[in-house]
């Protein structure tokens, strides 16, 4: 008759077994089946809700994005990026848009050096949308928390349909119309406020002709 296991070895021995199956079914099992049903039922989400014009990925609707003109120097790390005033511009950023660090400012109510961005933002933007300082809405100046929001108010969106229709020689009527088309209303009918998509709204004003 065989000696039995010590009890140590036993205990090692269930406790492997145990690891596999669970291994088995919470590593490879389950996240096969999550990602087969998303991919059955959601796809475009579970794709991370990608943006395309014209058959190219041009961005995703979950991120916002910076619409700058291009640097006269691209070279040059000090040159400032400028707002292109064809599209309707997101709210500031403290990470650029740029997914890999996202993150809000760490200045507080109290520091100058909020105060003087909020009031250089306020003045820049009044200058580049030819609106009233005063009626610049407060999105338009502050950043989000993550820096990554693609959306802004229905305020801010109206405030750029001149220039946008200017510059693309559109009417008013037809940028203003698309600012509605594009307008969300409110997380379950009572969080937030309304806010349109600023990826979403591009895209769109992209495809006038």
């Amino acid at each position: 008759m065989s000696k039995p296991l010590p009890a140590s070895v036993r205990t090692h021995w269930t406790a492997l077994r145990l690891l596999l199956v669970m291994t088995a079914i919470l590593g490879i099992a389950y996240p096969l089946l999550v990602t087969g049903l998303s991919q059955l039922a959601f796809a475009d989400k579970a794709n991370g809700s990608i943006v395309t014009s014209d058959g190219k990925e041009v961005g995703s609707s979950l991120l916002g994005q910076n619409f700058n003109l291009p640097k006269k120097n691209p070279d040059d790390p000090n040159e400032q990026a400028q707002p292109d005033p064809r599209w309707f511009q997101p709210r500031p950023s403290a990470a650029k848009y740029d997914p890999h660090g996202s993150a809000a400012g760490n200045l507080g109510p109290n520091s100058d050096d909020l105060l003087k961005a909020v009031n250089d933002n306020r003045a820049a933007i009044a200058a580049f949308d030819g609106v009233d300082p005063a009626t610049v809405p407060v999105d338009a100046i502050t950043a989000s928390g993550s820096g990554l929001d693609p959306h802004i108010s229905a305020a801010y969106a109206k405030e750029q349909v001149a220039r946008v229709a200017k510059t693309r020689n559109l009417s008013a009527d037809t940028v203003d119309q698309l600012v509605d088309k594009y307008t969300e209303g409110r997380s379950l009918g009572f969080l937030g406020q309304a806010g349109v998509n600023v990826v979403l709204l591009n895209k769109a004003l992209s495809e006038q002709r």
